[in-house]
């Protein structure tokens, strides 16, 4: 008989780690199901229903709508009978968690996405976390720093924790048809531009927009026909950030990029890329880590989440000290001017993310679920 599982999930439009699971898990163990909170339909929800994935999209905006969309939960959980549910992000994790608590559902897991930002910014929001972590029976830590949050801040028991990074499809980053770029190309960068820089990450002020826009403004005084490329443009600092954009950089050595579905193309358009989270914990992970060396991408960036585990300066990228524009400026400059030691950083990038092959966080999965 087959395991059955029921992910819940909670405000993702479109994640490549959902699809690749579905791809990937085994389907002779496993039978999957999606509960989907949402305010408006997803890209999952199409993926799911095409692929024949029993799917249920639960419309929820804000905390009003919760009482609604835990007796939809509930409902749904008593006819669909999983094994286990596995919640991501926090609604989710509520919601999700509290329900197959009262429902008596033994395997309650929840991938934990967030790092210190609670503890940095909004105390109270940790106590929230707290509940949380007891409703789990057991809680997936995506990076040591993440597990060393649980253990150390908020003292979750060790046992209850499952460091499971993630996984990629790592030739898929690689292996980019020509014509995908030139068509990204084509809709984004208007005329011959050098070089491209890229930076993909939600407009919030701990990603470090602020010291690579000042980093970037004395670029362009060397490299006049330097273009930027800022993709996942939505976040709560959006305005602010915004203006820092247009009293820095010129409005033609720009474009911004709310969203772009082929990931994949968007990397192989930059000739640097750029993530520079301001202090050692505040990302829980940062997959952009990991999909810009296997795109090979010479890169710049500070040690944040997963970072902090593989990344080694002038080994696979150049790595710079947090809030440094003066740094991030001389990294990019080291790296247009030194095209052995890009070779050398694209090389290396390759060989270190090995270890985030989607093989292994699949088999890590499938033992957690059995």
């Amino acid at each position: 008989m087959k395991t059955k599982i029921t992910y819940i999930l909670s405000n993702i439009d479109k994640a490549l780690t959902f699809e690749w699971i579905v791809h990937k898990l085994d389907e002779e163990k496993f039978e999957l199901s999606f509960l989907l909170l949402n305010n408006k339909g997803t890209n999952i929800e199409l993926f799911l229903k095409e692929k024949k994935i029993y799917v249920k999209q639960i419309y929820l905006k804000s905390k009003k709508d919760y009482p609604k969309a835990f007796l939809i939960i509930l409902k749904e959980l008593k006819k669909i009978k999983p094994n286990i549910i596995h919640t991501h992000l926090r609604d989710a994790n509520i919601l999700g968690l509290l329900t197959a608590k009262f429902l008596g559902i033994k395997k309650r897991i929840y991938t934990r996405h967030h790092s210190t930002f609670h503890h940095d910014n909004f105390p109270k929001a940790v106590k929230l976390d707290k509940i949380i972590n007891s409703l789990a029976t057991d809680i997936i830590a995506i990076s040591e720093n993440v597990k060393n949050v649980l253990i150390e801040k908020e003292r979750v028991n060790k046992d209850k924790i499952h460091l499971i990074h993630h996984g990629f499809d790592l030739d898929a980053f690689e292996n980019v048809e020509k014509i995908e770029v030139e068509a990204l190309n084509n809709k984004y960068i208007s005329n011959e531009k050098y070089p491209i820089i890229g930076v993909i990450a939600r407009y919030i002020n701990w990603k470090g927009h602020k010291y690579q826009i000042k980093a970037f403004k004395q670029i362009l005084k060397k490299y006049p026909s330097a273009f930027f490329i800022f993709a996942n443009t939505n976040g709560p600092n959006k305005n602010e950030i915004q203006e820092l954009l247009k009293n820095n950089l010129s409005d033609k050595s720009y474009v911004e990029i709310e969203f772009e579905n082929n990931l994949f193309a968007l990397y192989k358009l930059f000739d640097i890329y750029v993530h520079t989270p301001i202090n050692k914990e505040i990302e829980a992970f940062g997959q952009t880590y990991v999909e810009a060396l296997a795109s090979g991408i010479s890169s710049v960036f500070t040690l944040s989440g997963i970072a902090n585990e593989f990344v080694t300066d002038k080994e696979n990228a150049l790595v710079v000290d947090y809030c440094n524009s003066e740094q991030i400026y001389n990294a990019i400059i080291e790296l247009l001017e030194n095209q052995n030691l890009q070779n050398k950083l694209v090389q290396n990038g390759k060989k270190g993310i090995k270890q985030f092959n989607l093989d292994l966080f699949i088999n890590k999965l499938e033992n957690l679920y059995e």
